[in-house]
């Protein structure tokens, strides 16, 4: 089996799309980190919508925006690469346009903008994956979307902390974030279209022999629902276990989330790399195994009491983002690894609709087991993990795909 054992930044960058793409994956991430976190206070503050209202709008963006994955999947599957990418974040422009001229207190306006946003946001991962798998291959491939996703987690994390300084100054600065937010969409889709990336006519199905039908992935896809409650994990779980139920100060929240952040951005690309040696699926059924672990250890965690709970889970919750990370690394890469080039975009955009639906239903799980006591929730959360990492390990795989690419 081929391994990456070690890549260069600049071998790095061109496998993630090139430089020009790769500026316009962090000038994103910024725009998003800048208003995603606080989109439901806009609405409160600057809309004057009530916090349930506003919650509702949004929940329902998320979910009707994964209607539109089925089209986009089609129109990567007929070639195109920079331009769904580009298209992914117009329309986050126009949602932020329409979030900017919404009047107060109409929510359906809200409601609509979310959406928009919610498509762009629903979109972008399955057209980013199919770009970085069109230019890159191999092992290649995988660092590659791990850069990715340490890329996006940094812009993220520095939107973020701006936009937490600029609050201060009211529903004034939130209009400015979500000003500043619509204009990195848009420069972020121009230097997206500008790398002009497509599939190459050349990698046909029947050229190469690899004219399968689309993987099936039930158990990965049904197991991906499950995973993805990780990604929940430090921003709602923890958070509602340390100040609700322990007592604890927001600070060991807010620590425990800037440290999930660090080290996603840190390690996602050396620790995608050391698990190359390995197969993807071995390395995804392990990723459950430690969240597994890790969840099991918060059960324990918050049983010391509220002197060393905290801390106590604090530590715990590195082992959880290893296992993020882990999962991360080995979620898309395996299954661009099992589409064929001809139905890779329909295999993706299955795949988000499985994380999306994993991340829209997961706070609401949370939610609804936590007031149960922290066997029902650390508890269920294991087993189903558990679960889900051993149907990972015993599917079977339908094959493997390469494609090739040009630009124009």
């Amino acid at each position: 089996m081929a391994t990456t054992t070690k890549i260069q930044p600049r071998a790095l960058v061109r496998a993630s799309g090139g430089p020009r793409y790769a500026v316009a994956l962090a000038v994103d991430a910024l725009g998003t980190g800048l208003l995603r976190p606080f989109l439901l206070l806009y609405g409160v503050t600057v809309l004057r919508l009530s916090a349930p209202a506003t919650g509702i709008a949004m929940t329902v963006g998320v979910v009707v925006g994964l209607v539109c994955m089925p089209a986009v999947g089609r129109w990567l599957d007929r070639g195109a690469r920079s331009t769904v990418v580009a298209a992914s974040m117009l329309v986050r422009v126009l949602g932020v346009a329409l979030l900017l001229a919404t009047p107060a207190g109409h929510v359906w306006l809200f409601a609509t903008a979310a959406l928009l946003l919610g498509i762009g946001n629903q979109a972008w991962p399955a057209a980013h994956a199919a770009l970085v798998a069109t230019v890159a291959h191999g092992r290649e491939r995988d660092a590659a979307l791990a850069g990715g996703r340490a890329l996006r987690n940094a812009g993220l994390g520095v939107g973020a902390l701006l936009a937490t300084a600029c609050l201060a100054g009211g529903t004034a600065a939130l209009q400015a974030l979500a000003a500043v937010t619509g204009l990195a969409y848009l420069a972020a889709a121009a230097l997206a279209w500008s790398v002009h990336l497509h599939a190459c006519p050349a990698a046909a199905p029947a050229k190469d022999g690899d004219d399968g039908p689309a993987p099936r992935m039930r158990a990965l896809l049904a197991a991906n629902v499950v995973y993805v409650f990780c990604l929940n994990v430090p921003e709602i779980a923890l958070p509602l276990v340390l100040v609700t139920q322990l007592h604890a100060s927001p600070v060991w929240s807010a620590a425990i989330f800037v440290a999930n952040t660090v080290l996603v951005v840190t390690l996602q690309v050396p620790v995608t790399v050391l698990m190359s040696r390995f197969s993807r699926r071995t390395v995804l059924a392990l990723a459950g195994v430690v969240l597994t672990a890790s969840y099991l250890g918060f059960l324990a965690a918050t049983s010391l009491g509220h002197g060393g709970a905290a801390p106590a889970v604090a530590t715990v919750s590195v082992v959880c983002t290893i296992g993020e990370i882990i999962y991360a690394g080995s979620a898309t890469a395996l299954v661009t690894a099992l589409a064929p080039a001809h139905v890779l975009g329909r295999t993706l955009a299955r795949f988000e609709l499985s994380t999306g639906l994993g991340l829209a239903v997961s706070p609401a799980v949370i939610t609804a087991l936590a007031p149960h006591g922290p066997a029902a929730l650390w508890g269920s959360l294991a087993a189903a993990t558990l679960l889900s990492a051993s149907a990972v390990a015993t599917e079977k795989d339908q094959g493997t795909r390469l494609s090739g690419s040009c630009r124009g």
